[in-house]
């Protein structure tokens, strides 16, 4: 956006205008939105890194959120180390599948969609409001999705109005046109998210704490990384290890390192006496076996 004569900002830096940030930036600078962009005028086919699985877990006290490390390009490995779990705001995260670039530069415009919305209204939003606005900004990249540019990237966060605690933790999928879809209990998204999804299914529970989430999501991705080849498993050489985030009512907080680490070598070490994981009990409520 050019400045006027003098250095002095554009008068529509001075005007009122609504609390979005991307209705601010669709009207006075639309070439910085991701997709607003010029379009190629055929079919083509990208050939960029695209981000892999990511996992959330709820629990007693909120919600978990993890992704492997592993970026692909094609049958390459593009990156080892890619960052896919991000914080939105204080009391949310953000997980991304799909095009790398597109879903990183995706997630930076949701961050400051929300900081703005703060400053201009004085009160943070909602969380069904932030899901709302994350739904526009992927349906605002359809266009780019069309040519093989998607990006599906998982919600989570906190929700301060809940009068309950322990259902506090809430998490949302989408598809590459903005349809919201509110999930419950745990969710994945990505090329092992069917995997991830069927171990969750066998670990879940409802009395799960923060550290029963941390290692369910753990085992997840372990699954995932076993039968998916874009999911980045935990590479023990180069210490490279999931991307965990927990929301609580409390904030925000990405796992330290070192604990994450420690997680995924008892998984791990688990692992070397029983590759496929846990057991699921078959027992249900003290009855006999199922079926």
């Amino acid at each position: 956006m050019d400045l006027l004569d003098g250095g002095k900002l554009p008068a529509a830096f001075f005007a009122p205008a609504s609390s979005s940030f991307s209705d601010f930036l669709s009207a006075h600078a639309p070439d910085l939105l991701p997709g607003k962009r010029a379009q190629a005028l055929a079919n083509v086919t990208i050939d960029a890194p695209h981000g892999t699985t990511i996992v959330a877990v709820t629990h007693t006290n909120g919600v978990v959120m993890a992704g492997d490390r592993r970026a692909t390009m094609g049958n390459v490995i593009a990156q080892r180390d890619m960052e896919k779990v991000f914080q939105a705001d204080d009391y949310s995260c953000v997980g991304i599948a799909g095009s790398a670039g597109i879903a990183i530069e995706l997630v930076r415009l949701f961050q400051v969609e929300l900081e703005h919305y703060e400053k201009i209204e004085g009160a943070t939003l909602s969380l069904d409001g932030k899901a709302n606005r994350l739904s526009l900004l992927i349906r605002n990249n359809l266009a780019m999705a069309m040519q093989g540019l998607a990006v599906v990237p998982l919600f989570a966060g906190y929700d301060l109005e809940s009068d309950d605690a322990a259902k506090a933790g809430r998490i949302f999928s989408y598809d590459v046109t903005g349809g919201r879809y509110e999930e419950h209990s745990f969710h994945s998204v990505g090329s092992g998210s069917v995997f991830a999804r069927g171990a969750l299914k066998k670990l879940f529970r409802d009395d799960f704490d923060e550290a029963d989430a941390v290692t369910a999501c753990i085992q997840a991705l372990y699954d995932a990384a076993d039968d998916d080849s874009a999911t980045g498993g935990p590479d023990l050489t180069r210490r490279i290890f999931p991307v965990v985030a927990s929301v609580t009512g409390d904030g925000f907080r990405r796992l330290g390192e070192d604990e994450v680490a420690q997680i995924t070598q008892r998984v791990v070490d688990e692992r070397m006496s029983h590759p496929g994981g846990p057991n699921a009990p078959l027992r249900i409520n003290g009855g006999g076996q199922s079926a």
